[in-house]
């Protein structure tokens, strides 16, 4: 049972066998560069479009515990899994967070599959990521994405977040 009394939001390489690449076909640039290394180009296209990120989590200040929510920020496309105004999102929304490559070992709350979290990690893209597929679809897919899983703030009303947390039970 979580006490909804003592939770606050949080969060104010190996090359995969057999994706049909030739021995000598140069590998990609996620497999070659580290997150460092990485152009801004390539460095967005690792986001695979899923909406996990956006949406609200909670933390227990006293146990740490992370609880995940079925909230979005007010940004989010839920059938897309982009931010509707990304250019400007921290404008719109100043607890908005930007990651860089150095930051993301600090951010627990990312998900197990964010590419960015992966990579940092020393991990392989999973088949379903836009940039092995092919697919921009495929993360929706596998279901990976909040798409059709998900509420946005802005539909919620003064309602509390602790109302919204997934029980993984």
């Amino acid at each position: 049972m979580v006490n909804r009394a003592i939770i606050q939001k949080a969060g104010s390489q190996q090359p995969a066998e057999g994706r049909g690449r030739s021995a000598d076909a140069p590998h990609p640039f996620w497999e070659r560069k580290t997150l460092q290394e990485m152009s801004e180009e390539e460095w967005e296209s690792l986001c695979d479009g899923c909406g996990n990120c956006c949406l609200h989590k909670l933390r227990n200040p006293d146990t740490g515990e992370l609880f995940q929510t079925n909230v979005s920020c007010h940004l989010l496309d839920p059938y897309t899994g982009r931010c509707r105004s990304y250019p400007n999102r921290q404008d719109l929304v100043p607890d908005c967070v930007s990651l860089s490559a150095n930051s993301i070992p600090y951010y627990d709350w990312l998900p197990e599959t964010c590419a960015y979290r992966l990579l940092a990690e020393g991990k392989p893209l999973p088949w379903w990521h836009p940039l092995v597929s092919g697919d921009p679809e495929s993360v929706h897919k596998a279901g990976i994405s909040v798409r059709g899983r998900i509420v946005s703030e802005s539909d919620i009303g003064d309602a509390p977040l602790e109302d919204y947390i997934i029980d993984d039970d």
